[in-house]
């Protein structure tokens, strides 16, 4: 559904831009675009490999498995679905702490295997669990500490004081996450209801 929005979206600015008489300016913006796209990748490479292998460091020391224990008391009770000592536990831990540093590019491979190992308890395979649906509101609205990779391109873009998101960012975060989590709650109360 997504490709064909913004399939709409294209096909409505190259129009507009024949209309107009802007088809020079949309020619220049898509090359620029996709030159300051290139360049910007290039420069965020080495904060994302700093801060994936940080990860990996974490990973291969025990500390992730630390965070994960510690979480683990807030997981079962968010997911009482997932019997004790499930590898979800562990791997939805894992994922909310590499979140919380801010990387999501390192949470990816986390969030996949914890799909994977909640549709495995899943009974109904053509529908999300709660715990799916759960989890995927945590890991989107999750709480961020130390937003890495914006801080990355706020330096990129030559931000004056690129740290000063930090406080905003733990606070919206935080608010997204518990209003994310109220209304998993709400409408599972709701759908159960209708059962």
């Amino acid at each position: 559904m997504i490709k064909y929005i913004w399939g709409l979206f294209i096909i409505i600015g190259i129009i507009y831009g024949f209309i107009s008489g802007n088809i020079y300016d949309i020619n220049s913006s898509i090359l620029n675009s996709t030159s300051s796209s290139i360049d910007m990748i290039l420069k965020l490479i080495p904060i994302m490999c700093l801060w994936l292998g940080i990860a990996r460091i974490a990973l291969d020391s025990g500390l992730l498995d630390v965070v994960s224990k510690k979480l683990s008391g807030i997981i079962r009770i968010i997911f009482p679905d997932i019997p004790k000592n499930h590898e979800s536990i562990s791997l939805i831990a894992s994922n909310m702490a590499m979140n919380i540093l801010g990387l999501g590019n390192a949470a990816t491979p986390f969030g996949l295997k914890t799909m994977k190992s909640l549709q495995e308890l899943n009974d109904n395979k053509d529908t999300a669990s709660r715990s799916m649906i759960t989890f995927l509101v945590i890991n989107t609205a999750s709480i961020t500490l130390i937003p890495t990779t914006i801080i990355g391109i706020r330096i990129l873009y030559k931000s004056n004081n690129p740290s000063e998101i930090i406080v905003p960012c733990i606070i919206t975060s935080f608010i997204s996450l518990l209003f994310g989590l109220i209304l998993d709650r709400i409408f599972y109360k709701l759908s159960r209801k209708r059962i």
